[in-house]
């Protein structure tokens, strides 16, 4: 077997790459990252940084660097479903319920510049051909930059941050697991003259919509249909959008006051989970866990990875424990956070109708001002939907809407 050049080589240099490689070479690790992609530059998302991935930007000592870039603050979430609407503040995570929805030209430069900055060697512009495997073990790799000249190299792991269709999880056959169909179609676009401080969401039947303020005093304005129905919405993207937001008329008029600055941008997610480590090798956000963009989950997601990942890494490289025991660690904690939301998530991406009994509770949440931050933080990932859901925590909000009929009657 050839030398490792490298402790790890991280494929993918966005939200889940970047950081991996910053925090190991944190660590005094040697860490190759490489992108086909050069930063900056733009990739389809859902551009929200919940509260729990605002704070590991902290921990990382670059929330300050993102803040300078002028991406406002959300403070507030407001969910309307027609006849009821409920907003609140997200429970806080470390200390903060603040999010923010940075363009991907901003951040994504921001992340692969820290992880040169932490000591790891960037390669942007870079193709993976082929990842190495020898006697059943992912090696290194090879690949090209943009002179065409092939190169090698090795490493004692490597970790795939290369998105759904990861080449290094294709090349192991990492085993997918909890599986479910496309959803949901979206296209979202930025407009000016389309001012808000919070992220609003609108739920209607069969159809959904929000919106949040990102850079430069533009406001992304994001619509999702069933997936079922993506032809037909393809055939007029901006017809089929305009007259979407009419279901929420009040919202479509602020719409028509607004100026569409950019091209629609569409896509689909995949609802599905892979096993996130084998022999010599890691995967790391959307490679490793991928679900459907209605709750904006992602960019946290891959932030949450990057650091368990790294732990075990860690663990590993320092002879702590074996390569098999703190992987399977990583494996089972990313599961048990991931579980709960994924599948309130995939619920919610049907964009069905809710039941008449989740109706019933959704009637009881609106108005009373915790149950209100609960339910909004279950967007915001700092409360799971297992917890709000509960036995115990249902009977307290419906309770809590008997007793106040009661006062005012």
């Amino acid at each position: 077997m050839t030398g490792n050049s490298y402790d790890a080589i991280v494929v993918g240099a966005r939200c889940a790459g970047s950081p991996t490689a910053m925090l190991l070479a944190r660590k005094g690790y040697k860490v190759l990252v490489v992108d086909r992609a050069t930063f900056p530059s733009d990739t389809l998302s859902t551009h929200l940084i919940h509260a729990p991935g605002v704070a590991a930007l902290r921990r990382w000592g670059l929330l300050d660097r993102l803040v300078a870039t002028e991406v406002p603050p959300i403070n507030r979430y407001a969910l309307d479903f027609g006849p009821i609407r409920i907003s609140g503040t997200p429970r806080p995570a470390d200390g903060s319920s603040t999010a923010y929805s940075p363009r991907r030209t901003v951040l994504d430069k921001l992340l692969v510049d820290a992880a040169a900055e932490a000591g790891a060697e960037v390669r942007e512009a870079f193709t993976v051909e082929e990842i190495l495997m020898e006697d059943g073990r992912v090696t290194g790799i090879r690949g090209h930059s943009r002179d065409g000249h092939s190169v090698t190299e090795h490493a004692r792991v490597v970790i795939g941050a290369d998105g759904r269709h990861s080449r290094v999880a294709e090349t192991v056959q990492a085993e997918r697991y909890n599986e479910r169909p496309r959803l949901e179609q979206t296209y979202y676009t930025y407009w000016s003259g389309l001012p808000t401080d919070s992220l609003e969401v609108y739920i209607r039947p069969d159809r959904g919509f929000g919106v949040m303020p990102t850079h430069d005093g533009l406001t992304l304005l994001v619509l999702g249909w069933p997936y079922a129905e993506a032809d037909a919405f393809k055939h007029d993207i901006e017809g089929n959008y305009l007259k979407t937001l009419e279901l929420a008329p009040e919202f479509a008029e602020r719409v028509r006051q607004a100026k569409r600055e950019e091209r629609f941008t569409g896509g689909s997610n995949l609802n599905f989970f892979r096993k996130p480590f084998g022999n010599g090798w890691a995967l790391v956000g959307d490679a490793g866990y991928e679900k459907d963009n209605i709750t904006a989950q992602g960019i946290s997601d891959a932030f949450r990875d990057a650091e368990l990942c790294v732990t075990a890494l860690d663990e590993t490289f320092t002879g702590a424990r074996s390569f098999n025991d703190a992987m399977a660690d990583y494996h089972r904690i990313r599961d048990e956070q991931a579980m709960p939301i994924f599948e309130f998530t995939c619920q919610m991406a049907t964009l069905e109708p809710p039941p008449p009994e989740m109706q019933q509770l959704l009637g009881a949440v609106s108005g009373q001002t915790e149950a209100m931050d609960d339910f909004v933080s279950l967007l915001a990932g700092t409360v799971s939907p297992a917890d709000f859901f509960s036995e115990g925590n249902v009977g307290k909000i419906m309770a809590g809407a008997a007793a106040s009929v009661s006062a005012t009657s």
